[in-house]
C-alpha cells in the first residue's frame, strides 16, 4: 500500500505535517518503538510508530530521524498523548531528511493502526502471488515453443513494464522486446556479467551502464532433461547466453526473482532445441575434418562439401569458397583444485565459442550462426566457413591489405574477430584462460582445405606467442620473419636481446643518449644517413657519433648486413 492510503482513510485520524511529496512510498510493515535507537528491528519499507517517549531535548529529534532516514523507512507518525502537540524540532528533522511525518490524534490507539496496515500489507501480497502464479501458467503456454524467446520478453514488458534482452557470452543481442540495446552497451553487459560468474558472485548480478542500472540473470536449465551442471564453472561460462533485465532486482520480492528464473529456465530450454539443431552442421564438419586430415582424394572430398553447402549456404548455385578458422582455449593448471591440471576439455568450449565469435556481431537473433560448420578434435575447434562465390577481382589486387576488410570482400579477417570479442571474453577468461584463433586464406577448391587447415593451426601458434587472455593472428602474418619469432624459446629470446640491448639501455638510462631510438630509426631507413638524420632532426655528424656509440658499446659493426639483422631481431623481440 502507498502511504497517501492512510491519510484517505478518516478512521486512522492521521494528520499529514511534512512531506507530502514523498506520499507515493510503499508501505511493507508496521512497527511500533520508544527506542532512541531502533535500527537493529527495522528492514526498510516500515510504517514507524513512536509515542515519543525517547524525546526529552530538542536535540533528540535529528538523530533518531537520521537512523530512521538510513534504514529506510518509509514514514514515521509520532503520538499526540504523550507530548501534545509534536515538537518543532521532530517536524524540522523529517522535514530535512525527506522523511513524511503524521501526527496520530490522541484518541486514535497505535494498534489500530497496526491492524489496518497489516491487513492490506497482506491482501496486496496474496494479489501480488496470484498474479505470478497467473503469469508462470501464461509463460509456460506461450514460450519459446510457441514462438522463440521474443514472445516470453514480450510478456515481461506488457506484465511487469520490465524491458529485457537475451545476450550471448560476446554481448550479441540474440533477443528483444522493443528498442534494441546498443552494441557497446550489450559487449559490456556481458563482460560484466562473465567477471560476476568468474568471480562466484550470485546472480542477480546488478550492475550500471551509462548512467543505467541492469539485473544479468544466467541462463542455465536446471530442470528435467537437463545436461548435468559442470564441476568447474570454466567449462560453461563461455558459452552460457545471459538475461539483461533493466532494473534495480536488489528490492524485488522473493516472488518476482523466481518468476524471472522461470524466464531464465524458459529461455534455456529454447538455446538446448537450438543447439540440437546445429548437430547436423557439426557432423558435416567432423566428416569433411577428417577426411581431410587423412589426406582422402579431392574428389572425395568435394563429394562432401557438395552435401555440406546446400545445409550452410542455401539458395548458393555455385560451390562456394571456404575458410578455416582454428580456435584453442587453454586454463592454467595451476588454478585447477587440488592443482592436478584443470581437467577441462578444451575442445567443446573452444567449439561453443566459436560458433558465437563466427557470427556477425551486428546481427541478432538466435538463428544467425545456422550456415557455420564447426567441429572439434582434442582442445581444439575448427570452423569450415562458406563464403559467397568471390568475384575475380582480388583485394590484394586493388592494392589494400591482406588484412583489412571491404565493402566486395565477404571473407573473415582476424583483426576484426578480435575487436568484436576481446573485451568480454577477457573478463570471462579472467586470470587463468586463454583463447588463440588461427584464420586461413580463403580456397575455392578442395584441395586447397588441407593447405587452408595447417594455415589456420600455424597462425594460431602465432596468436598463441602474443601477450593477452584473446589473440588472433591470421594467414597474411605468416609470410615474414613473424612466423619465425614466436618459435624462439623465452630463455634464448631473453638472453639474445640481453646481449645486444642491455648495453645500450644502461647507456641511455645514465646518459639520456636515445641510441635505442637512434638504433631503430637507422633501421628503419634502411641505413640511410641522410634520411634518418632528417627523421631524428639530426645533423648527420651527431647521427655518426651516436651509431658509433652503438657499434663501440656492442661491438657490433653496423655497415654489416649480418650485425643489421641481429639489431632488427632483437628489437622485435624485445
Amino acid at each position: 500500500m502507498r502511504l497517501r492510503a492512510l491519510l484517505e482513510t478518516d478512521a486512522l485520524g492521521l494528520r499529514l505535517l511534512g512531506g507530502d511529496e514523498e506520499l507515493d512510498r510503499s508501505v511493507r510493515g508496521v512497527m511500533t518503538t520508544d527506542l532512541k535507537d531502533p535500527s537493529r528491528y527495522l528492514t526498510g519499507g516500515e510504517l514507524v510508530l513512536t509515542g515519543l517517549a525517547w524525546h526529552r531535548e530538542p536535540e533528540d529529534s535529528e538523530p533518531f530521524v537520521r537512523i530512521l532516514s538510513a534504514a529506510g523507512v518509509a514514514g514515521l507518525a509520532a503520538g499526540e498523548a504523550e507530548l501534545g502537540a509534536i515538537p518543532d524540532d521532530l517536524v524540522e528533522a523529517c522535514r530535512h531528511h525527506r522523511l513524511p511525518l503524521f501526527a496520530v490524534h490522541e484518541t486514535v490507539a497505535f494498534a489500530t493502526i497496526t491492524e489496518h496496515v497489516v491487513r492490506q500489507v497482506s491482501g496486496e501480497r496474496a494479489g501480488d502471488l496470484a498474479a505470478v502464479v497467473d503469469r508462470h501458467r501464461r509463460l509456460m503456454t506461450s514460450g519459446p515453443a510457441g514462438g522463440g524467446p521474443e514472445v516470453v520478453l514480450d510478456l515481461l514488458g506488457s506484465d511487469l513494464d520490465l524491458h529485457a534482452w537475451v545476450l550471448s557470452p560476446t554481448g550479441r543481442q540474440i533477443a528483444g522486446a522493443g528498442a534494441p540495446l546498443p552494441g557497446p552497451a550489450g559487449a559490456e553487459l556481458a563482460g560484466l556479467h562473465l567477471a560476476a560468474v568468474r568471480s562466484g558472485r550470485r546472480a542477480p548480478h546488478r550492475v550500471t551502464v551509462d548512467g543505467v542500472t541492469y539485473s544479468l540473470f544466467p541462463i542455465r536449465n536446471n530442470g528435467r532433461g537437463a545436461v548435468p551442471a559442470s564441476r568447474d564453472v570454466r567449462e560453461s561460462v563461455l558459452s552460457d547466453w545471459l538475461l539483461a533485465v533493466e532494473a534495480d532486482a536488489g528490492d524485488w520480492p522473493a516472488a518476482r526473482l523466481d518468476l524471472l528464473q522461470g524466464v531464465t529456465q524458459l529461455i534455456a530450454v529454447e538455446r538446448d532445441r537450438r543447439d540440437a539443431a546445429r548437430t547436423v552442421r557439426r557432423r558435416l564438419a567432423q566428416e569433411v575434418l577428417e577426411l581431410v586430415q587423412a589426406g582422402a582424394p579431392p574428389a572425395e572430398i568435394a563429394a562432401r562439401l557438395r552435401v555440406a553447402a546446400p545445409v550452410l549456404l542455401p539458395g548458393v548455385g555455385t560451390a562456394p569458397h571456404w575458410q578455416v578458422v582454428v580456435a584453442r582455449v587453454e586454463w592454467d593448471a595451476a588454478d585447477a583444485p587440488g592443482g592436478a591440471g584443470s581437467g577441462i576439455a578444451g575442445g567443446p568450449v573452444a567449439q561453443a565459442l566459436l560458433e558465437e565469435i563466427l557470427v556477425d556481431p551486428a546481427v541478432t537473433g538466435p538463428d544467425s550462426a545456422d550456415r557455420i560448420a564447426v567441429a572439434h578434435t582434442g582442445d581444439e575447434a575448427i570452423a569450415l566457413v562458406p563464403l559467397p562465390a568471390l568475384s575475380d577481382a582480388r583485394p590484394e589486387a586493388d592494392g589494400s591489405a591482406d588484412g583489412e576488410a571491404s565493402a566486395q570482400d565477404p571473407a573473415l579477417h582476424a583483426d576484426a574477430l578480435l575487436a568484436a570479442v576481446r573485451a568480454p571474453l577477457s573478463a570471462g577468461l579472467a586470470d587463468d584462460g586463454r583463447l588463440t584463433l588461427g584464420v586461413s586464406a580463403s580456397v575455392h577448391s578442395p584441395e586447397g582445405l588441407r593447405g587452408a587447415l595447417e594455415e589456420a593451426r600455424h597462425a594460431r601458434r602465432v596468436a598463441a606467442a602474443r601477450p593477452g587472455r584473446v589473440c588472433a593472428a591470421g594467414h597474411h602474418e605468416l609470410a615474414s620473419h613473424v612466423l619465425l619469432l614466436p618459435f624462439v624459446p623465452d630463455d634464448v629470446r631473453r638472453a639474445f636481446t640481453a646481449r645486444l640491448l642491455d648495453p645500450l639501455r644502461d647507456y641511455d638510462r645514465r646518459h639520456r643518449a636515445e641510441l635505442i631510438p637512434t638504433l631503430e630509426a637507422f633501421l628503419d631507413c634502411d641505413g640511410s644517413w641522410t634520411r634518418c638524420a632528417a627523421r631524428l632532426h639530426l645533423h648527420v655528424n651527431t647521427l655518426r657519433y651516436r651509431v658509433g656509440r652503438i657499434e663501440q658499446l656492442t661491438g657490433r659493426d653496423l655497415s654489416r648486413l649480418e650485425d643489421k639483422l641481429d639489431f632488427f631481431l632483437a628489437l622485435r623481440m624485445s
